[in-house]
């Protein structure tokens, strides 16, 4: 899911990630009724091949290797947190461990899907148990996450297959030795933006993207090559709060930064041909082998000046830049091909390997955030509502204070997703969009279920406005590492006991079934929990500090 204020144990770290961006970017029923009808009722699950408007709608639920599998030792994220006297790095906020013991448990967890009785579920296979070393593939690993494939499709359903979400095997960028000092070798191929050891990397993921598609390829035709790659990019080689750690100097940002950047839009490129090319099975008989898409995080930015919502044109010029930044810079390179080095807006490089590489886009919304460009200060990005103690000029005061989701000190607002569908769909017009992540972190099961139907609510909104939206993935299906937030923040629609490993539903659990049972959105169940008046207020007790004074 996408980087909260709160991530990584401070709100400060946050707010100078996107403020580097903005001076970087400086530098250079029926189905689709509208929410405020009775109840809503969604389309029968689709492909994400048809044409525009044919594709159907799916319900299903989300989880990522690293954040629930346990005996993931060859993974950077492993290395990147395990204490110091263990060998490790000791860095985050909880060693990631045993997760979820979602790799223990991953057969009988398809248990909890056919329970909630979604028609998909979106996950990732894990690079470093697949490929522990460099060109030594683990068998058995493949041939277990094979028998989960077989398990899902036996029960209707519908795999869809994220190669890349956030974690590496150590070998491709060892965070023990973030600035490569030994150059390029088998054990640390120095990642994502190296000279010589970024073309490696690209070839080697697509080489893993490859095998997937083979093995895999005749019972999935829904794949995923990247998760919310800005994000992902700034987290682990803008400020190093991700493994590989690399953080880099505002003054080096372009120099440092963006040759990431290039070598991450190559590399899903890279693994868009080599599934297209290995999966040759229509296993879904929609007349397409393979759609590949990838995710991006999506906010409703707003411009935003002394805690309230500003016109000032240096706000909303700041505001735009971020946006493009994060909304629009890598799905334009997939879509034509080039790329924008300086950030200025236009393209300086042309790259007609990488065009047309994306047959539908991932939307992930979480929260509303203020940006501000207020002079005489590095651009300053808040999420909203305001910080507490701290006024950094740019929050946007929710309507009601019960909007904040203390557990991650952000705003949920459900008329966001709405708006950022729109943007998206109105730029382009005939790309497939699939909400593949959207949930809350909460222990109160009213807020979880607000947030569903809340959000199946703006979907609809949209798609009765002619929004080609596909699908809704709920995150997560159970509470899991959050990667540098650690195990606090829960979003699961199965509360994980830490102790003993169960699996218990929650309110959410019950409300997304009965959507998914029935295929609508009941007007009981709008009454209840839909609108966009106030949620239920969070529970007091909550682990993490109440940031939404």
């Amino acid at each position: 899911m996408l980087v909260s204020t709160s991530m990584w144990g401070s709100r400060r770290p946050m707010c100078v990630l996107l403020s580097l961006l903005l001076l970087l970017a400086a530098c250079s029923s029926e189905d689709g009724d509208a929410p405020s009808a009775g109840g809503i009722r969604f389309a029968a699950p689709g492909s994400l091949s048809q044409p525009s408007g044919q594709g159907g709608f799916r319900l299903g639920a989300a989880s990522a290797a690293t954040q629930i599998e346990d005996q993931n030792t060859s993974t950077d994220w492993y290395v990147f947190t395990q204490p110091l006297a263990d060998g490790g790095l000791g860095k985050g906020s909880a060693f990631v461990g045993e997760a979820s013991r979602g790799w223990t448990k991953l057969l009988d967890d398809v248990a909890l899907l056919e329970r909630l009785e979604l028609d998909a579920y979106r996950f990732s296979i894990e690079w470093a148990r697949v490929e522990p070393q460099r060109d030594q593939i683990d068998e058995a690993a493949l041939a277990r996450y094979g028998e989960f494939i077989d398990a899902l499709v036996a029960r209707g359903i519908r795999p869809n297959l994220t190669i890349h979400h956030f974690s590496n095997p150590v070998w491709v960028d060892d965070p023990r030795d973030a600035g490569c000092a030994n150059g390029p070798s088998d054990s640390n191929l120095c990642g994502f933006g190296h000279p010589q050891g970024g073309p490696l990397v690209i070839e080697e993921i697509a080489e893993h993207a490859r095998l997937l598609a083979e093995r895999f390829g005749d019972r999935v035709d829904d794949w995923g090559t990247v998760n919310e790659p800005v994000n992902y990019l700034l987290a682990s080689q803008g400020i190093g709060v991700f493994p590989h750690g690399k953080a880099t100097l505002l003054t080096q940002l372009l120099e440092a930064f963006m040759p990431a950047v290039r070598d991450y839009v190559a590399a899903h490129a890279a693994m868009y041909h080599a599934i297209k090319q290995a999966d040759t099975v229509d296993a879904d008989g929609d007349g397409v082998a393979a759609s590949v898409g990838f995710t991006l995080s999506a906010a409703e930015w707003v411009a935003a000046r002394n805690n309230a919502p500003s016109e000032d044109p240096a706000d909303i010029a700041a505001k735009e830049r971020l946006e493009y930044v994060f909304h629009f810079l890598f799905l334009q390179s997939a879509l034509d091909g080039t790329f924008d080095a300086d950030l200025d807006g236009a393209a300086e490089e042309q790259h007609p390997e990488w065009a047309g590489s994306v047959d539908w886009l991932g939307v992930q919304y979480y929260f509303r955030g203020g940006v501000t460009a207020q002079p005489g200060a590095i651009p300053v990005v808040a999420l909203t509502p305001c910080f507490t103690g701290v006024d950094l000029g740019a929050c946007v005061p929710p309507l009601d204070p019960t909007y904040c989701v203390s557990e991650m000190a952000y705003e949920h607002w459900p008329p966001g997703l709405y708006n950022v569908l729109r943007a998206f769909s109105d730029r382009y017009p005939s790309l497939p969009l699939v909400v593949t992540e959207g949930g809350i972190a909460t222990e109160v099961g009213e807020r979880r279920a607000e947030n569903i139907v809340r959000a199946l609510e703006q979907i609809a909104r949209a798609r009765s406005d002619g929004v080609d939206v596909r699908g809704y993935y709920h995150w997560s299906l159970y509470d899991n590492f959050e990667w540098a937030e650690g195990f606090g923040p829960r979003f699961g629609l199965y509360r994980v006991d830490y102790a003993t490993y169960e699996r218990t539903p929650t309110l959410g659990t019950d409300v997304l079934g009965e959507i998914a049972r029935t295929r609508a959105l009941g007007s009981e169940l709008r009454a209840r929990y839909g609108g966009e008046g106030p949620m239920t207020p969070a529970d007091p007790s909550a682990p993490l500090p109440t940031m939404c004074n």
